[in-house]
């Protein structure tokens, strides 16, 4: 990267995500696609803020896709872009932006890679209903696509397919500064060290602090957890989390 790449490099580039299925919150389907994008968007520079879950119910999704497209830069939904009458993704987000919907015909030649055209029914063509304006997220799986318009990825819901997508869409979004982590376990329950951490935390307003308790075979165990974009902030912040620990675990031997 060079000087000048550095300085256009956006700090923060923020984004939501959208779970859209009746099945994901009545229990039924296990959503496995919430950690793996959080995980995959801090790996390449994008800060998830916020995740909401919503059902097929057309209001519902054009009014928290509204919300979370005006509040942050990216939001990928997941899930209500498959074949059956209550896939619904499509037509709501093409409602949210104030769109028509049609078969798309680059749509509708991707699935004819899969299907020969006796079996490309009404019910598959529902996958190339696309909102019009959007570009098509290819999928190497399944080959019904999805899509993006605006700030908005629309991806299936399916982890396979949505990681598939995910991977097609990664070298198109914008990044920014990458957060640094780093790890220490305390020996110490949190209840221990929790007065003593939040004033390593005002000492270190730019380092995000947090404590997560565990049990492991010895016992209650704290994990520490420091997060910053400055790798020396985020060192200074670690030795005096190291140094407080220290501390107090001798006050307790």
């Amino acid at each position: 990267m060079t000087a000048s790449d550095a300085s256009s490099t956006p700090a923060i580039v923020t984004a939501a995500i959208l779970v859209i299925g009746d099945e994901i919150l009545s229990g039924r389907t296990k959503d496995k696609n919430i950690g793996y994008i959080a995980e995959y968007l801090t790996n390449i520079g994008i800060e998830l803020r916020e995740v909401r879950i919503v059902a097929d119910v057309q209001e519902e999704i054009v009014s928290a896709l509204n919300g979370l497209r005006s509040r942050y830069g990216y939001v990928f939904t997941t899930g209500g872009i498959g074949p059956t009458h209550d896939d619904i993704t499509a037509d709501s987000v093409a409602a949210a932006f104030g769109v028509p919907i049609e078969l798309d015909p680059r749509a509708v030649a991707m699935l004819s890679e899969r299907f020969p055209a006796d079996q490309l029914n009404e019910a598959r063509l529902r996958m190339a209903r696309i909102p019009v304006g959007a570009e098509l997220i290819a999928n190497s799986v399944s080959k019904a696509p999805g899509f993006n318009i605006g700030n908005v990825y629309v991806m299936a819901g399916v982890p396979s397919i949505m990681q598939a997508m995910l991977d097609v869409v990664a070298p198109t979004l914008t990044t920014g500064v990458k957060i640094l982590s780093d790890t220490v376990r305390a020996g110490l329950r949190e209840g221990d060290i929790g007065t003593a951490l939040a004033e390593v935390a005002r000492m270190h307003p730019d380092v995000s602090i947090g404590s997560y308790p565990f049990f492991s075979d010895a016992g209650p165990d704290t994990n520490v957890v420091a997060r910053s974009r400055d790798p020396e902030k985020l060192r200074r912040a670690m030795d005096a989390i190291k140094d407080m620990l220290a501390a107090e675990q001798a006050k307790l031997s």
